[in-house]
């Protein structure tokens, strides 16, 4: 067993009577004493406070740093405006997704968050593709902390009034309570807020003054999974992987038209002749929303099938559970594209058992971000 690793929140977690899991190396709260549904409702209703440290965080510096990271991605990089962010995804030559990303232009260099379960390889798949020409550095001292929420940018504005006159995407460094932090007003709840990337030794004081505020709950990795559910967002190795192409995972409106077919800079990217072909062709198959009948959660890898009774399995479940916005179970899962209408009935097995599921256009709850 190797040891896992604590984020610089984690005395704080078990202060506040986090229950401690393992999760991508790290001991992480999947829960505070509330419990998940409260912190999920007071997310949606007022502002929670996420510890994202888990996550990797990486500075790419050097001449034309955007051209040579669009060899990379099949997003828009070079036309990303200062200050802004935008989501990406690294690709195998397969078009198969190596994992999901954000990537913000900060002037000088490109700032990128990778996934925490992804963060060594995708480190070492951006050093052997863009060294030594580009330096790809870890930043290893920068916790990283999410507000999120109808009432996040009331509650950071107060520490920052900048901060109310970001847009959704906009990145910014702010100086909160004497730190300097690299914002961006992103998340993945489906709703306002801010990512913010504070210096270890400082992220406590923060985390503390933020949960101080009478709209801020602490909120653990439970709801941050019910919440990004509800808001129809790719969990990486559960709803996408190295086997999914963009397209058929439903994320072509990530890759800009100017890098597909007859854009200005098509392909040049890991995959581009499959991802394009299946953009040109149509998936066989395609990620959908879900909403099972009754009241039990249909989970990850409960097998779907077109009939009630008879038949092999079209597919299956990569993300479930409840939604408490919602008011009852919520999944993801690929099905036949010919299958995959809103309003199509399927039936999931559980316990031996058929049970129906209507496919449902996502997200479940509609996006709140500040445009």
């Amino acid at each position: 067993m190797t040891e896992l690793s604590k984020t610089p929140l984690y005395e704080l977690h078990v202060e506040l009577g986090g229950k401690m899991v393992p999760f991508a190396g790290y001991e992480m709260p999947v829960q505070f004493p509330a419990g998940i549904m409260t912190e999920h409702n007071h997310t949606r209703a007022k502002a929670g406070l996420f510890d994202v440290s888990h996550m990797g965080q990486v500075i790419l510096r050097g001449p034309d740093v955007a051209s040579a990271f669009e060899t990379l991605v099949p997003m828009d990089v070079a036309g990303l405006g200062e200050g802004r962010q935008r989501y990406g995804l690294f690709l195998n030559d397969q078009g198969g997704i190596l994992d999901d990303l954000m990537f913000a232009n900060r002037g000088d260099h490109l700032f990128v968050v990778v996934n925490a379960a992804c963060k060594e390889a995708d480190t070492a798949h951006m050093k052997a593709a863009l060294e030594p020409a580009i330096s790809v550095t870890p930043v290893t001292n920068r916790a990283l902390l999410a507000l999120q929420g109808p009432g996040a940018e009331a509650v950071l504005a107060g520490l920052a009034p900048e901060a109310a006159q970001m847009r959704f995407m906009d990145v910014r460094t702010l100086e909160l309570q004497g730190a300097e932090c690299w914002v961006s007003r992103s998340g993945y709840t489906g709703e306002d807020g801010y990512e913010i990337s504070v210096p270890s030794d400082q992220a406590e004081a923060l985390a503390r003054t933020l949960l101080a505020h009478d709209d801020v709950m602490p909120i653990g990795l439970g709801a941050r999974d019910s919440l990004r559910l509800e808001a129809g967002l790719c969990l990486y190795g559960h709803d996408i992987d190295a086997a999914t192409l963009p397209a058929e995972a439903g994320l072509t409106w990530a890759i800009q038209k100017l890098r597909r077919t007859g854009g200005a800079r098509e392909g040049g990217f890991p995959g581009a002749e499959p991802v394009l072909a299946q953009i040109a062709q149509g998936p066989a198959r395609l990620r959908v929303g879900l909403r099972p009948e009754g009241r039990a959660p249909m989970r990850e890898g409960v097998e779907l099938f077109a009939e009630a009774e008879g038949g092999a399995p079209i597919g299956r479940i990569t993300s479930g559970g409840f939604g408490p916005t919602v008011g009852g179970p919520v999944a993801m899962g690929y099905v036949p594209a010919d299958l995959a209408a809103p309003g199509t009935t399927v039936y999931g097995e559980l316990r031996g058992k058929r049970l129906p599921a209507t496919l449902t256009k996502l997200p479940f709850v509609a996006a709140n971000f500040k445009r």
